[in-house]
């Protein structure tokens, strides 16, 4: 700890977001950086406690209190490599994680905890910046080779740790670019996709092989990669998106939201779409299903588009601004989140259930809704039940379903391999996480469910060991 009053001396700082009318003017990032001796001085505010709630809060187990004195020496090369040493792309987590890690640290308990994920993300910048990221190819290949279905955040984790080890690993990926959820299920204003393309550029230097439009169970035979590669890691993700099963779904209007997202993040590359594919949210009232980070990307990127207006609707209460008594530090604080998009303009509100999605001509106009209230019932368990007499009919020009995922995508390739799937319908795996088919593994939300972008990173991670492992070199 390199200053042990720091936490005394010296406020949390943030660096907060550019103004919002300067950025819902374009696609650029969101956030603005500190400049170095705040960051230092933000590192310095870090205690090195005894048991570091910061460590054990992170999916990826982070050595938190190192890398911030490393931080606060200036000894960003020191700083770098701790990070690496548990984290394959800290340059993501360090946009685009919720910051578990914050909620736990010490100085939560004063609401002004270490702005570790900032930090964060400083210290990978500046590494790339002095030249301390390079491609290290490994010195020695064992010869073995491995297939990684699927480059999302986990696919890449599995990739890295195996191509390190020095096996021969081929990621193949459905999409026509590589990035599975980073690219094209999280907009620019959080993740520019330059920093996906300066990692890539990084392990084709060191030797991984990629491969876009290869649909494996579809345009690419399964068996064929089975006899051709000594294991096959499956990192599809969770990409099921949960529906909305009322009259009216099929109106023209009413979309998922990756929808939405992945033809935004293709025009800002370039692509072109006809008017009839295009989902736009110009000069129409949008409202987005769902209440968590996908229905907040979605509200961003409509008031981007222009939208005359946006609502974002929850099914579940409006959660307590602070923590309650049941759900104590240094637990996940099950509170109110407020992100950028929100700050930017749109209305939220909880409780209400959809009803019916009306329509003109083909087209929908609006939606009926509801309040409902929770309650539980004789076993526990919580019941929604409807209020009476609170339904309303609201102007909705775009409806876009924002309400989650609940399992892989079984038809193609899961149907076809015939695998062992849990109660969710995710795929099964063991510890060693490998499915009913020893041959092959599985990584990341496809067995554990849609979750964050930093647990499917270190999941991806202990996979990649359990193959290694199982190949026995």
């Amino acid at each position: 700890m390199g200053n042990p009053k720091g936490f005394l001396e010296i406020k949390r700082k943030e660096a907060g977001y550019r103004p919002v009318r300067d950025r819902i003017g374009d696609f650029g990032e969101v956030e603005q950086t500190l400049n170095l001796d705040d960051r230092i001085d933000q590192a310095a505010r870090c205690m090195d406690c005894g048991v570091p709630f910061c460590h054990w809060a992170c999916p990826t187990a982070s050595k938190i209190p190192e890398w911030q004195d490393a931080v606060y020496r200036e000894n960003w090369e020191e700083a770098s490599q701790i990070l690496h040493s548990t984290n394959s792309f800290p340059e993501f987590t360090g946009r685009i994680c919720p910051a578990p890690c914050e909620k736990s640290c010490v100085l939560a308990l004063q609401n002004s905890p270490v702005t570790i994920r900032e930090n964060e993300a400083a210290v990978i910048e500046k590494a790339f910046e002095y030249g301390y990221i390079k491609a290290r190819p490994p010195k020695k290949r064992t010869g073995k080779r491995i297939a990684v279905i699927g480059s999302g955040p986990a696919g890449l984790s599995v990739a890295d740790l195996l191509n390190r080890a020095g096996h021969n690993v081929t990621v193949f990926e459905k999409d026509d670019a590589i990035g599975g959820l980073l690219r094209y299920g999280i907009p620019d204003f959080k993740l520019d996709k330059g920093v996906i393309d300066r990692r890539l550029e990084l392990f084709i230097e060191e030797g991984i092989e990629f491969k876009t439009n290869q649909y494996v169970g579809g345009n690419v035979s399964f068996t064929e990669l089975e006899a051709e590669y000594d294991a096959i890691c499956l990192a599809i993700g969770a990409m099921k998106p949960r529906d909305l099963p009322i009259k009216g779904r099929e109106l023209e209007g009413v979309h998922f939201a990756m929808d939405f997202l992945k033809q935004q993040n293709k025009l800002i590359r370039g692509d072109e779409f006809t008017k009839q594919e295009r989902i736009s949210a110009k000069g129409k009232n949008v409202v987005v299903i769902g209440g968590g980070d996908t229905g907040s990307d979605c509200v961003g990127t409509s008031i981007r588009q222009k939208a005359k207006s946006v609502l974002q609707i929850e099914l579940l209460p409006k959660p307590p601004e602070e923590r309650k008594e049941t759900n104590p530090w240094p637990y996940w604080p099950e509170t109110l989140r407020t992100s950028s998009s929100h700050l930017e303009g749109c209305e939220r509100r909880w409780s209400l259930s959809s009803k019916e999605i009306i329509g003109e001509d083909g087209k929908v106009n609006r939606l009926t809704i509801t309040q409902i209230e929770w309650t539980k019932d004789e076993k526990g368990q919580f019941k929604m039940n409807e209020v009476p007499g609170t339904e309303e009919t609201i102007d909705a020009d775009l409806i876009l379903l924002a309400m989650g995922f609940v399992h892989p995508v079984h038809e193609g390739l899961v149907n076809e391999l015939g695998l062992e799937l849990d109660g969710r319908g995710n795929i099964k795996t063991d510890a060693k996480g490998q499915t009913s088919n020893s041959k092959i593994f599985c990584s990341g939300d496809a067995t554990s469910g849609a979750s964050l972008v930093v647990r499917a990173l270190d999941h991806g991670r202990k996979t990649a060991r359990a193959i290694h492992k199982y190949l026995g070199v």
